[in-house]
């Protein structure tokens, strides 16, 4: 029996509902450590830790899910370390579903001259030489015991010519291939992922490149890499119908909450980004109004809370011009409460969504929730300018 057949007896995916005016849809992922009703956001924990937040507290805001970073991981404490002490899951106190990057945004984000046949070659603290490879890159993976592992794959820069192009979907599809003969765990799942650069027929290789190895889930790679929206949605749109519509359909790094209704809407399962949580420590709160600047001075005196309808610990106990004192303080609960309601607003989002396509109504949802998260948007931008430390629009993906 092959490890696909074998990792089929754990990793499950339903769908659920097709909204009828659109693509958006509503699925069910079953894994070892528990379901994921999708669409979902899942939150970054980077180095086996939601920044700013205890385990307890992501749990209590019902997150079913939690992205860790392979590279990271790798670097500090170890592999090997983790699975001794009985895998990230019991690690980090964490009884839910992980899903592990591979490693691959890192070629493209730090050190992306280093990428020949074998893998990659980073520079560690210490200035030690490290070789991340397909096979490296899984065994990892493994020994965290994630539940769903992502290939080891060139995440393609932007702008990119079709030459490069060819040739970087060669290398990641054979990448996959050793992640695949690497791969012998049943326990966990391995995502492949779909790259091509602006190319809609590059894009469609990888798709059909994809499909024969017949994996669990797939994802899209290679966007929010300075693209820009529009031809993110280019992409996005054209990828994502070409995916099974029995598995799956992951865009990763994405994004701000305009990008999740996009993709939401053009049939994407899941997502990932640091955005709420690199936001809110630097002072920016998501609200259904649009985003504003915590440390802002028309908050000095304002009673109410981040968000009016938000039943989140910051919202329910504390107001924005308490919020604006701790920002002002340097305390760190200002960083602690931020990000709980950031974290709690894209995952309103997500189940927000979830019930509209059940309803066959995610088009009215999206429209009405754009019409009030821009209502105001110019006044939170000028609140957010020009000291906004928020992450550029590019690079979001980890």
């Amino acid at each position: 029996m092959s490890i696909q057949e074998e990792v089929k007896k754990n990793f499950k995916f339903k769908l659920i509902h097709k909204d009828k005016y659109s693509n958006a849809r509503a699925g069910i992922i079953t894994t070892p450590h528990g379901e994921i009703p999708t669409p979902v956001f899942m939150p970054v924990g980077t180095h086996g830790t939601i920044k700013a937040l205890q385990t307890k507290e992501v749990l209590e805001m019902d997150c079913k899910i939690i992205l860790s970073n392979t590279y990271h991981l790798h670097l500090s404490p170890g592999s090997d370390l983790i699975k001794k002490a009985g895998g990230l899951h019991k690690f980090m106190g964490w009884p839910r579903p992980i899903l592990t990057d591979s490693g691959g945004f890192q070629v493209f984000s730090l050190q992306g001259k280093s990428i020949r046949e074998e893998g990659a070659e980073f520079m560690a603290p210490g200035n030690k030489k490290i070789l991340l490879s397909p096979e490296t890159s899984i065994q990892i993976q493994q020994n965290l015991g994630s539940d769903i592992m992502m290939a080891f794959d060139e995440c393609i820069p932007h702008p990119a010519t079709e030459d490069y192009v060819e040739k970087s979907i060669a290398r990641t599809h054979r990448w996959l291939d050793r992640c695949i003969e690497a791969w012998d765990d049943p326990n966990c799942a391995l995502f492949g992922i779909i790259q091509g650069g602006v190319y809609d027929k590059y894009r469609k290789i990888c798709v059909d490149e994809l499909k024969k190895r017949d994996l669990p889930g797939y994802a899209i790679g290679g966007v929010s890499v300075g693209e820009g929206q529009d031809l993110m949605e280019k992409v996005v749109s054209y990828t994502a119908p070409l995916m099974p519509e029995d598995k799956p359909r992951y865009v990763m790094g994405v994004g701000y909450p305009e990008d999740l209704l996009m993709i939401w809407e053009h049939g994407v399962d899941m997502s990932d980004c640091i955005i709420p949580t690199k936001w809110g420590r630097g002072g920016t709160a998501f609200t259904n109004r649009g985003r504003i600047r915590l440390n802002h001075q028309s908050y000095r005196r304002d009673f109410f809370p981040i968000e009016p309808n938000c039943n989140c610990y910051a919202c329910t106990n504390f107001t924005r011009a308490y919020m604006k004192h701790l920002f002002d303080a340097n305390e760190v609960l200002g960083a602690i409460l931020a990000t709980t309601h950031n974290i709690a607003f894209y995952k309103s989002m997500a189940d927000r969504a979830r019930e509209a396509i059940m309803n066959d109504s995610f088009l009215d949802f999206k429209r009405e929730f754009l019409e009030g998260y821009f209502k105001n948007q110019n006044q939170s931008q000028s609140q957010n300018s020009p000291k906004e430390k928020g992450p550029k629009k590019k690079n979001k993906r980890k």
